[in-house]
């Protein structure tokens, strides 16, 4: 049985297929049903416009992926920390929490404009933005991660009187790890979203995929293959960043649970 299962098709050819099944009738419908461009332009359109200026694009991506790295980092630095004063006490958790939940479920999109009046254009803002929309679930990944340490192990150290640097080191963080990945995995999500939005909202020179997508909006009909060769650029950044992540976490947890097994 396990011969046949390798020798079966590969998940990466059907998913090859579905992604080209989807492509065809994308474009069929755009062409058969005259689709205005406002609405939608067809995939050769698009595929056209990314292979005549593949430099300018590659540029634009880069940019919006260090957005995105940087503040999902610094948002990931700095939920750890507040993960480990929060696992310490329920008090400090029970007060934070309300405030986290209200950073979650404010729509960002809404107050970007006042950071950038606040901080100015261009990266201070974007990297704000994406760290500042990414804090709140990594921070709840980590303290219940942490909570979640063996209490056995808890207790064998504290008999000994192991520092509290040294428990965090070595059991809570590793203990977290498998919550925070999972979280991560979200968070580039959002921050990606995030980092393209704010891009746009900060009108700056040269900042990314989204300033390319807001003035292809100001062109009229000539600008909507721009918009949308922006925005599939911005699809295939999220899906190479989900891809690094997963094989970060493979790397990085080979002994949990969860790895054991995974396809190498």
């Amino acid at each position: 049985m396990t011969g046949d299962a390798r020798s079966g098709p590969r998940p990466e050819l059907w998913a090859s297929i579905g992604v080209v099944t989807a492509l065809v009738l994308w474009e069929l419908w755009v062409r058969l049903a005259d689709v205005r461009p406002f609405i939608t332009v067809a995939p050769s359109e698009i595929a056209r416009e990314l292979a005549d200026n593949p430099t300018f694009y590659l540029e634009q991506t880069w940019l919006t992926a260090w957005h995105t790295l940087v503040g999902v980092s610094i948002a990931l630095v700095l939920a750890v920390a507040a993960g480990a004063i929060l696992a310490s006490s329920r008090r400090l958790e029970w007060s934070a929490q309300p405030l986290l939940v209200l950073v979650m479920v404010t729509p960002w999109v809404a107050y970007i404009t006042s950071v950038v009046a606040w901080l100015g254009r261009g990266t201070p803002t974007i990297l704000f933005m994406v760290a500042f929309v990414t804090f709140p679930p990594l921070v709840f990944a980590a303290v219940q991660g942490m909570r979640s340490a063996d209490l056995a192990a808890v207790e064998v150290l504290a008999s000994v009187d192991t520092p509290g640097v040294e428990v965090f080191w070595r059991l809570r963080l590793p203990s977290a790890l498998p919550s925070l990945f999972t979280a991560l995995r979200f968070a580039t999500g959002l921050g990606l979203a995030t980092a393209y939005f704010s891009e746009g909202a900060s009108a700056a020179a040269d900042v990314g995929l989204g300033e390319v997508g807001r003035r292809a909006t100001q062109s009229l009909t000539a600008g909507y293959p721009i918009l949308w060769a922006s925005i599939v650029c911005a699809a295939l950044l999220g899906v190479l960043l989900l891809v690094g992540v997963t094989w970060l976490e493979r790397r990085v947890l080979k002994w949990h649970a969860s790895q054991r097994g995974a396809t190498r």
